[in-house]
């Protein structure tokens, strides 16, 4: 069960025997159905969210009622609403399992707990917030720098396998355009 969060961490720390165990006794084990939410406006992001099977989406609703993803946590990615988990303020957004979800959490408390008793999951969170970061700029760069259609094709390169698990609605949520903009963008690729 806990094979692939500790492939995950092993990336960029080696825990001991010890320190997995105290780990993986830290951690919470949550089965989502599709369309079942793991948060929702309003609430406080509590935990560290790892994905070992099916995917989520993180979005949020405008006043129009336009969905507006920011993005998508299959297998082996951690998600949540950062925001809300560090600062303990209610989210804005939607946490949403589109496909039957597997997920592992560690509560803010226990982790913060855990970051004294191993020290080197600072070092590996860090490296995690770091590459958010840096996603979340190349992202934003993309966003404002790019036309729909260079946009379209960075994210096909970026992430191939995602367009077979993922509705074009979503898909062009995320791209920031309408799903007929993107009909039109991809039969241009035809």
């Amino acid at each position: 069960m806990y094979e692939r969060i500790l492939q995950n961490l092993s990336r960029f720390i080696s825990l001991s025997p010890e320190e997995t165990q105290l780990f993986t006794s830290s951690i919470k084990v949550k089965q989502l159905r599709r369309r079942q939410y793991l948060l929702q406006p309003g609430d406080v992001m509590r935990y560290e969210c790892f994905v070992t099977e099916g995917c989520l989406r993180q979005y949020y609703v405008d006043d129009k009622g336009v969905e507006h993803t920011l993005m998508f946590a299959f297998e082996d990615w951690w998600s949540g609403d950062m925001y809300s988990f560090l600062s303990g303020q209610p989210s804005k957004y939607n946490l949403e399992a589109l496909e039957d979800s597997t997920l592992l959490l560690i509560e803010r408390q226990r982790l913060e707990e855990l970051y004294d008793e191993i020290p080197q999951l600072n070092r590996f969170y860090r490296i995690l917030l770091q590459n958010a970061y840096i996603a979340m700029s190349e992202r934003i760069n993309q966003t404002l720098t790019m036309t729909a259609e260079a946009r379209y094709h960075a994210f096909l390169n970026r992430y191939p396998h995602f367009e077979q698990r993922l509705s074009l609605k979503h898909i062009a949520s995320y791209l920031g355009i309408t799903p007929e903009s993107l009909s039109r963008i991809r039969s241009y690729k035809k």
